[in-house]
């Protein structure tokens, strides 16, 4: 299930042999995953954390920036939470990586949501992002909802979640990733991860916890 093309970098192939429960947390990505059974499936961007229960093989491909409803041809909004076979969504395919792969060489270049997601993943606030777009903040909604799922608004607190999630695990102390993640304090922090996750920041990260942003359906 390899794509290759000039969208590689935001086509990530991931290979987990899961076993038992994992938290998937939000990413602001859609993944085109084959299961155990060999079934093909989407799964849509998730605008909170949700709970898998599954043993054995998973492979897939996590489209970033905004690339996988290119991809599809399906706007993210539609998918956004939900989980649906990959026939349902584009017909039948035959072979997965073949056709991804043929996909992306189909596939213009498209700076705009590299932008946006690239700025959000920096912290950089929505009404700056819309200037440098030269759009109202209307608009860019509107546009960000086809193909992050969400308005910017949520993108860029889930992908702050991320940066607080990879801070943590390189070893920092809670104060420190609030501080350097951008929320406005630790308690910013914990209100933020309690409403994206449903769990606390420590247990979030403990050692069990979630590892990266693979994601097994």
């Amino acid at each position: 299930m390899t794509p290759r093309s000039a969208h590689e970098g935001y086509a990530h192939t991931w290979t987990r042999h899961a076993a038992g429960p994992a938290l998937i947390l939000p990413d602001g990505c859609l993944d085109v995953i084959v299961r155990p059974d060999g079934e093909a499936v989407v799964a849509g961007p998730d605008a909170v954390a949700r709970e898998h229960v599954g043993d054995g093989r998973y492979s897939g491909v996590r489209f970033s920036h905004g690339l996988g409803p290119l991809v599809l041809g399906v706007p993210a909004d539609e998918l956004t939470d939900r989980v649906v076979p990959l026939a349902d969504v584009v017909g039948p395919v035959g072979d997965v990586g073949t056709w991804l792969r043929g996909r992306l060489r189909d596939l213009p270049d498209d700076r705009w949501a590299r932008f946006v997601f690239e700025a959000s993943d920096r912290g950089v606030p929505v009404a700056a992002i819309a200037d440098r777009l030269d759009l109202s903040a209307r608009t860019l909604r509107r546009r960000c909802l086809t193909r992050f799922g969400y308005g910017p608004q949520h993108l860029g607190r889930v992908l702050r979640l991320q940066r607080a999630v990879t801070r943590r695990r390189d070893g920092r102390a809670w104060g420190d990733v609030a501080a350097d993640s951008g929320y406005v304090d630790q308690q910013h922090l914990a209100r933020e991860v309690r409403a994206l996750t449903g769990r606390t920041p420590s247990a979030l990260v403990a050692p069990s916890g979630p590892r990266g942003r693979s994601r097994q359906q």
